[in-house]
């Protein structure tokens, strides 16, 4: 775990100093302080929408598991997407599980097993409207290859996840006796892990659940288009929705990788790297980028602070819960 920390500062690092190198510092003020901040309340708005849909969504997922009201999966959701943004190398991933492992019947292997349903389906969604992007938009073959290898990687992996949970039995032969070889009782724990972790799957096999995960996931990340979109002339950029479609993508990707609390640096390389593929210069994209960052981190940790206090956790806690 401390190996994936330290990996997560250095990348962020390394990419804070791509981002900052040659900027000319006196641009960047005035860009913040020409911003058009009416243009923020909508972008506000949607982020706000954009956390409201995904608790929503979070309780399609588990509900053949359970069904758990808003009330309980509202403020877990928030704590959960503010522990993302507070801890390095996504270790934040584990507070939901964690949490409504703790206020439901549902074990925390499980509802790990949905957060990981949840990442497939944000990135069938993304990449499904990345496909949208070259009738809007001219892209460079390097970008339209990438999202094509990674949609099919991620159409293979749902459809691994499908495969799974129909032949669960069958899978779990095969894999019991490799585990039989861990010194015990690691195989057996091990074994039962997984088990519990494919319980989380279940909703792939409800056609209705199916359709409404797709459907939310696709209003989920439409409304982060639209925020995008709708900064644009906040700082004078005349951009193309193409454009906020390529920013999506681009960032989904930066904050993929290991990163320091807050994403910092993978989101601002991030953005310029998308921006100043539609010519915007650097110092223009940093400026857009850090008042983005700025927005978007405000939300969460407006929406989870005043939860925080009813939804503690630590990382120690998860440990003794896996």
């Amino acid at each position: 775990m401390k190996k994936n920390i330290a990996a997560g500062i250095l990348v962020s690092l390394a990419l804070v100093y791509l981002s900052v190198r040659g900027i000319p510092w006196a641009g960047v003020r005035e860009g913040v302080a020409a911003m058009h901040w009416g243009f923020a309340l909508p972008a506000l708005a949607a982020m706000v929408l954009m956390q409201v849909f995904r608790s929503i969504r979070w309780g399609v997922i588990l509900g053949p598991m359970e069904k758990i009201r808003q009330r309980t999966l509202f403020p877990i959701t928030s704590v959960g997407f503010l522990a993302i943004v507070s801890l390095p190398a996504r270790l934040g991933e584990l507070a939901r599980p964690y949490l409504i492992a703790r206020r439901s019947g549902i074990r925390m292997s499980a509802a790990l097993g949905t957060i990981f349903v949840e990442r497939v389906f944000d990135g069938l969604t993304v990449l499904s409207l990345f496909a949208l992007t070259p009738l809007l938009t001219p892209l460079p073959p390097w970008l339209l290859r990438s999202g094509a290898i990674f949609f099919a990687l991620t159409a293979g992996l749902l459809a691994a996840m499908t495969l799974l949970l129909l032949k669960r039995e069958r899978a779990l032969g095969l894999l019991r006796p490799l585990l039989a070889k861990l010194p015990a009782p690691y195989g057996a724990e091990l074994a039962g892990l997984v088990d519990r972790f494919v319980d989380g799957f279940q909703m792939i096999a409800d056609g209705k659940r199916f359709l409404a995960v797709a459907a939310l996931s696709l209003v989920i990340w439409v409304l982060d288009v639209f925020a995008i979109y709708i900064l644009f002339p906040a700082f004078g950029l005349a951009l193309p929705v193409g454009a906020a479609l390529v920013v999506m993508i681009i960032l989904v990707a930066g904050i993929a990788l290991p990163a320091a609390p807050g994403f910092i640096g993978n989101w601002h390389f991030a953005c310029i790297l998308a921006l100043g593929l539609f010519g915007v210069a650097k110092a223009d994209a940093l400026t857009f980028a850090i008042l983005y960052h700025v927005l978007s981190l405000g939300v969460v940790i407006a929406l989870g602070l005043p939860f925080l206090p009813f939804q503690r956790f630590s990382l120690a806690d998860v440990r003794r819960q896996t």
